[in-house]
């Protein structure tokens, strides 16, 4: 897994999979000037070097329930152990963001309903290190 440098070119091809994430490297090529070969090329080589770390589905509103909750983890364990557990632990956790201020951990929750947000954040209070929650639901995204 090599550090892959990004040009304009890497750095067009993201913002076109982030628009649509289906889009074929036909399509790609086609947006940013590259034959099908060099776009799979440059989407495998940033996958490999971990710029990309996946490719997903987000639900939409009418589908769905989205929440962040804020973390406050213990000093006496690392955040980070707690970041990898409650990432690699508890279904519906989209991403988890080490941040600073207040809290020490922001995730993205990302459920079929309110009463799967409520058993993620459930789930999360009893991870070892986690000291304090503070959950928020998405109303709406722009």
């Amino acid at each position: 897994m090599g550090v892959v440098a990004l040009d304009e070119l890497d750095e067009k091809i993201l913002e076109l999979l982030k628009e649509d994430g289906r889009a074929s490297y036909i399509e790609i090529g086609k947006g940013v000037g590259l034959s099908e070969g060099a776009v799979r090329k440059r989407i495998k080589a940033m996958f490999d070097s971990r710029v990309i770390n996946k490719f997903t589905i987000e639900l939409g509103f009418m589908k769905g329930a989205k929440a962040v909750a804020l973390v406050t983890v213990n000093p006496q364990v690392p955040t980070s152990a707690v970041s990898k557990n409650l990432k690699k632990k508890i279904r519906g956790i989209e991403v988890v963001y080490e941040v600073t201020g207040q809290y020490d951990i922001a995730a993205i929750v990302s459920t079929l309903n309110i009463a799967e947000v409520n058993r993620c954040v459930e789930e999360m209070r009893s991870i070892k290190g986690v000291a304090n929650t503070n959950t928020m639901i998405i109303l709406r995204q722009w």
